[in-house]
């Protein structure tokens, strides 16, 4: 045997076995692309969509599906409808994802649910607030112009719906029978119509609603007040049914960070005499995805 040719004891590969070879080299690679990045599933993520009637909820789910907002009436039944991000909206999870992945598009895909904002109908967002499941998010959507008054309803009324969907956030986690704490479920306040004169700035609509949470907190307490319980006699049980800090004191919304509720207030307009402004709200639904 000459040993200046080492492998020439090794029997020709047949063809059968090159062709096997190369098809394993070039399909086991793709198989491990579509398993491990592949984010297609059964149901697209959902952005739930909160508010009082009247805050645009549904004019903002419409121009969401379409591009441009259809006219509306008042919600009896939830409303769920399929959009696409914008191209140039950057999304959280694609960050490393190269633009020619065929999945690309599906994950540029969610869904939207808008649930009546009157008062008898609210316990179906509640309810869903209690099993999010695919749930990714939450907009609570709020009238700018409405809060921008102290003259009529709208503005505790619109913190008294807030007041009970983030304590049902918070005793998602209070509740909570092991130690792991319930992912984090991110919520936007939707501060609409800004192109108003009249509209409060998202910085004062933060404020606004901090304020009349405070209001809304303090007399749901004046129970306990009136038979000698300070909060800091609050059980256990009467602690769940308290938001934010067991205080006296302001509310804000930093309070339910401990609760992995994590809050940012944002401005825009759904309709208005130049068009719809809002960037802001895509940019942050594309941030959570």
């Amino acid at each position: 045997m000459s040993w200046a040719d080492p492998l020439s004891f090794l029997p020709e590969p047949s063809p059968v076995f090159l062709i096997t070879s190369i098809l394993l080299i070039i399909s086991i690679p793709l198989f491990l692309h579509l398993v491990i990045y592949s984010t297609t599933s059964d149901t697209l993520p959902t952005i739930l969509l909160l508010g009082p009637s009247g805050a645009g909820k549904t004019s903002l789910a419409t121009l969401l599906e379409r591009g441009h907002p259809a006219p509306t009436h008042t919600s009896q039944v939830p409303l769920t409808v399929e959009v696409s991000l914008p191209v140039k909206t950057p999304i959280a999870s694609s960050r490393f994802r190269s633009p020619n992945d065929p999945t690309w598009e599906i994950t540029k895909k969610l869904l939207v649910q808008d649930t009546p904002g009157h008062g008898k109908l609210r316990q179906y967002a509640i309810d869903t607030i209690s099993k999010p499941q695919n749930v990714r998010g939450m907009i609570f959507m709020v009238d700018a112009v409405d809060l921008s008054s102290d003259v009529n309803e709208a503005p505790r009324q619109t913190a008294e719906y807030l007041h009970d969907m983030l304590l049902q956030m918070q005793k998602q986690v209070t509740n909570s029978k092991t130690s792991k704490a319930p992912r984090e479920i991110p919520l936007l306040v939707a501060a609409n119509k800004l192109d108003l004169f009249t509209a409060l700035p998202a910085p004062l609509v933060k404020s606004k609603l901090e304020s009349e949470i405070t209001k809304v907190r303090k007399s749901r307490s004046e129970g306990l007040m009136d038979v000698g319980f300070g909060t800091k006699d609050l059980s256990v049980g009467e602690e769940k049914e308290w938001l934010g800090e067991v205080s006296e004191g302001k509310f804000e919304f930093s309070q339910l960070e401990e609760y992995n509720i994590r809050i940012q207030v944002l401005g825009g307009n759904v309709t208005g005499a130049e068009g719809s402004d809002v960037k802001q709200w895509w940019d942050w639904i594309g941030s959570i995805l």
